[in-house]
């Protein structure tokens, strides 16, 4: 066999090489000293341009979250003051008691006034269905958000609607926080800071019967037909 094998006949070789007494000592040497092969070694025997390798996959490990709040079926609504404008234009105040007690009530909340979900399904949505949970017992229907005062006014009056739903502001965010549905929405491009999941519940005598949390802003089990559904 020549000194020099090419790559198609290195390929070719049977397990145990053969060399020819006209191996050279120093090729002898070279090929009997060769540190064993282990699986640690980056030795590749091509090199092949424009050979792409795809990204390995990742897999998380841990698991989704379910969506949770403070609040949940059984507990009695904590104590907070919401505010509206009245039709003179001065504020007024209501607190979760007068809203609840001795009454069956429902919430619901929305991440922000004028948005277009909340403006043109969720709250139309209660206002559309009013007379029916009416007629099922229900003695309020109150939309909550993290909106001051004025902008609640200038909502309903955008909306053209009257009392069928309660428009009340929960400004510095205290209800929602005490309940525990705080979405932070200040690294969107909008800029909305910290506001309300949206969810709807019923309450009766101001304990909680009834709790449908979306995540985030999505709107898929917490409108007025879902309400209903339970009464």
């Amino acid at each position: 066999m020549a000194a020099s094998l090419t790559i198609s006949r290195l390929l070719a070789a049977p397990r145990s090489l053969s060399l020819s007494s006209t191996t050279t000592t120093t090729t002898k040497a070279s090929l009997f000293s060769a540190k064993p092969f282990s699986s640690k070694s980056s030795y590749a025997p091509f090199s092949l341009k424009h050979q792409t390798h795809p990204k390995p996959l990742k897999f998380s490990t841990t698991a989704a979250k379910p969506i949770s709040a403070t609040i949940s079926v059984g507990d009695k609504l904590p104590e907070s003051t919401l505010s509206y404008l009245d039709a003179a234009g001065d504020v007024q105040t209501v607190t979760v008691s007068e809203l609840t007690k001795s009454k069956k009530a429902v919430l619901f909340a929305v991440p922000g006034a004028f948005t277009p979900t909340c403006s043109q399904k969720h709250v139309p949505g209660f206002v559309e269905k009013s007379a029916e949970l009416k007629a099922k017992g229900v003695d309020t229907i109150a939309c909550i958000s993290v909106n001051d005062a004025f902008v609640m006014k200038a909502w309903k009056e955008s909306l053209k609607i009257g009392d069928e739903v309660l428009l009340l502001s929960d400004g510095n965010g205290n209800f929602t926080k005490a309940i525990g549905v705080e979405l932070d929405l200040s690294d969107k491009p909008v800029g909305l800071g910290v506001r309300s999941r949206r969810y709807s519940l019923l309450a009766e005598d101001g304990v909680v019967k009834v709790l449908n949390l979306e995540e985030g802003g999505a709107f898929t089990s917490s409108g007025a037909d879902d309400i209903l559904k339970v009464l």
